[in-house]
């Protein structure tokens, strides 16, 4: 039927319906206008709370890393040992700890008292007055070898497995520290004291005094029971860090899926869903290389923050980063989710390189899916299925995946990267064989259909 310029029929649901009145060619076009601007209205406010969620989220992402983090120290003891576990078998670590503990065991040990003995005696014994002289010179080389055999000593202890397994097992038993230092409570080995974080190593002191008492040295059992900590951390905004790991913990939980709802919510709010994923995950990844950034110059604080006399640099690194190396691969596992997504969502869309990329997966199945049926591979309905469904497969394999990750136990970078390669290995073989039945099809049908 060819269009007409007269009056046409009143839009349905306008309140006209049986009135018999018809719009002019002018009042349809002012409708049609309305309308494209009520719904050009409606998308914007589509975008505009999109673009609000997606905000919230990514400024929730980071201290989703970190309120995970923290709960994971507090309430799970397996991982709390293993984090402070590798400490004991650091070199630097090792090394400040013998050199405190020598320090303390050579302060106990009068050495001045034991040359003016020996002098006295040698005077009594009526040795010559040169012989006399040159015992009183012995206090230096007799301090001397009394802290080469104390450090060795305790060197011994320290770098043995006996220390190690102090170590883990006092961290283990008193995993309630980790809960003292976040609190300001002052129970555990590990405990906040004013505007510092210290270590009591109260065992591994019990340890060795009894190894210098039996060695010979009966002096080493008044090494005093008191000042028998390590600084680890100082910093004058300790306080504000305790209330604030505080509020962390009590948000690891809620924090973590506000986020991701609140990301799900952008994606989900806005008119185009792919687009939106594209943009959140690219925003998760740079949220994700900035909190990286911001945990190295947050290290370079604190070991400028920190006094080498308190704590040599060395050693001061080694328990930043061992410390912190769970939350760093936690957010390097993140970064690489977001990478993956924002790949994902770019070859599903329109673009000149994400139909490159199709084609040339689309040719590459079909042509294996054509081997395969003409080397007598039949997939039969199962094949026909796959390609008649292949939405479904796709979003199943890829939920699969996703559920994967979910139920892993702290995913690392490479889990990651493991299970999207998997993901993709399926839909390769899922694709061939769709692509096999569709080949043994036109192979059956073809000659028939031929004139």
């Amino acid at each position: 039927m060819a269009p007409t310029d007269g009056p046409v029929p009143s839009p349905p649901g306008e309140g006209n319906e049986g009135s018999g009145r018809f719009l002019s060619t002018e009042e349809d076009a002012e409708y049609e206008r309305l309308r494209r601007n009520a719904g050009v209205r409606h998308r914007r406010l589509r975008y505009s709370g999109a673009g609000v969620l997606l905000v919230l989220a990514l400024l929730l992402a980071p201290l989703s890393v970190v309120a995970t983090w923290v709960d994971d120290q507090v309430s799970d003891t397996g991982r709390y040992v293993q984090t402070v576990a590798p400490l004991a078998s650091d070199p630097a670590v090792q090394d400040v700890v013998t050199d405190r503990l020598t320090d303390r065991v050579v302060a106990q040990v009068d050495v001045e008292a034991v040359t003016d003995a020996l002098t006295r005696t040698l005077a009594d014994a009526g040795a010559p007055p040169r012989v006399v002289e040159a015992s009183e010179s012995l206090a230096g080389p007799l301090r001397s070898a009394v802290r080469d055999v104390v450090d060795r000593t305790i060197s011994r202890v320290v770098t043995s497995d006996v220390f190690a397994q102090v170590w883990e097992g006092a961290n283990t038993r008193a995993h309630a520290a980790v809960v003292s230092m976040l609190t300001g409570e002052r129970e555990g080995a590990l405990r906040a004291e004013g505007d510092t974080v210290q270590l009591d190593l109260g065992q591994v002191v019990d340890e060795v005094r009894q190894r210098l008492v039996d060695a010979g040295f009966d002096k080493a059992a008044a090494i005093p029971d008191t000042d028998r900590t390590i600084t680890l951390f100082q910093a004058e905004e300790l306080g504000k860090a305790k209330d604030a790991m505080r509020l962390l913990d009590t948000m690891g939980t809620w924090l973590p899926v506000l986020t991701v709802a609140l990301a799900a919510l952008a994606v989900w709010t806005a008119p185009r869903h792919r687009r939106m994923l594209l943009v959140t995950a690219v925003g998760v990844g740079v949220m994700m290389i900035v909190f990286l950034v911001a945990l190295a110059l947050l290290r370079r604080v604190y070991l400028d923050a920190v006094p080498s006399a308190t704590l040599p640099p060395d050693a001061a690194a080694a328990i930043y980063d061992t410390f912190v190396r769970f939350l760093r691969d936690s957010t390097r596992t993140l970064l690489v989710v977001a990478v993956i997504t924002a790949l994902a969502a770019y070859l599903y869309g329109p673009g000149r390189g994400a139909r490159a990329v199709r084609n040339l997966a689309r040719r590459g199945t079909s042509a294996a899916g054509r081997g395969l049926s003409r080397a007598g591979l039949r997939t039969g309905s199962a094949g026909l299925a796959l390609a008649e469904h292949r939405s479904w497969t796709t979003g199943i394999v890829i939920g699969a995946g996703v559920l994967a990750l979910v139920l892993w136990n702290h995913p690392t970078a490479g889990a990651v990267a493991l299970v999207a390669g998997l993901v993709v290995v399926v839909l390769i073989v899922l694709e061939t064989l769709a692509a096999a039945a569709l080949g043994a099809d036109t192979t059956r049908t073809g000659p028939a259909a031929a004139p």
